[in-house]
């Protein structure tokens, strides 16, 4: 069975289209990247699996059903996170409230002991330990994330959408964290969609990406998606993808793309 499946699937709001044409089906365990510019419609498609936006057309199907809000099965990670700085909830106690934080009242001591131990495996599979008892407002943006992570996977999540984690991370961070989510998937069978602006960082390890673009969504492993000729079709404009001699990716033209569609 497809973990998620579009079918012709169209987005907007009232009588606007923002992309039409949606057909991909994602695997359990994959890691996919999902690109495009500000404004390109990247966020929407996340509300749509999130059953918070009802499709305008076409078919949506995630874990066999159409989407529906509050489902337990998906992990989600919103692209901002207000910390207050006077804060000291410890990263371990910001975990557990991905277990506990929809409940009344205080856990009794068999339960507390039970979502303590789950919040210690998510952080385990986030190479977190060592953060779990230092509070958040003294974490890195790189361990942040990590943490952020930990609490969405805490729920044993079949899907985990992640929306810009890569954001104000320095490369080296980034290139960690994108191994990270590529070796909790593979490891859990979880599958991941990921937002984010750059395609270098997850070079090495996607399993396909989703390209928005003038309206229009492109769908394949990097390889088919990332050339000059699908590009340059879904911009209808010239666009040039060049690649070093290190694997990384150039993508020139985009701006005076946007500048020809508007």
């Amino acid at each position: 069975m497809a973990v998620i499946e579009a079918k012709d699937l169209s987005a907007g709001y009232q009588d606007k289209i923002i992309w039409k044409g949606a057909n991909f089906t994602l695997s359990r365990g994959e890691f996919v990247g999902l690109l495009g510019a500000n404004g390109a419609g990247k966020t929407t498609l996340f509300k749509l699996l999130l059953g918070l936006s009802q499709p305008q057309s076409g078919e949506l199907k995630v874990l066999g059903s159409t989407p529906t809000k509050g489902n337990p099965r998906i992990g989600y990670v919103p692209q901002r996170r207000f910390i207050d700085s006077d804060s000291r909830i410890h990263a371990i106690e910001y975990v557990r409230l991905g277990a506990y934080g929809n409940k009344w009242g205080i856990s009794l001591p068999n339960t507390a002991k039970r979502e303590y131990e789950e919040s210690w495996q998510a952080l385990d599979l986030v190479d977190g330990r060592e953060l779990a008892n230092k509070p958040l407002f003294k974490l890195s943006g790189g361990e942040v994330q990590r943490v952020f992570l930990a609490q969405a996977l805490i729920g044993k999540p079949d899907i985990l959408l992640l929306d810009e984690p890569l954001a104000n991370l320095d490369i080296r961070r980034e290139h960690q964290l994108t191994r990270l989510v590529h070796a909790v998937a593979k490891s859990q069978q979880v599958t991941v969609i990921l937002i984010a602006h750059d395609i270098n960082p997850l070079l090495p390890v996607v399993n396909r990406i989703i390209y928005i673009a003038n309206g229009k969504i492109a769908s394949g492993k990097v390889d088919e998606i990332v050339t000059s000729e699908t590009l340059s079709d879904l911009y209808d404009a010239p666009v040039e993808v060049l690649r070093d001699s290190h694997g990384r990716v150039a993508v020139l033209g985009v701006e005076e793309a946007m500048h020809h569609d508007s």
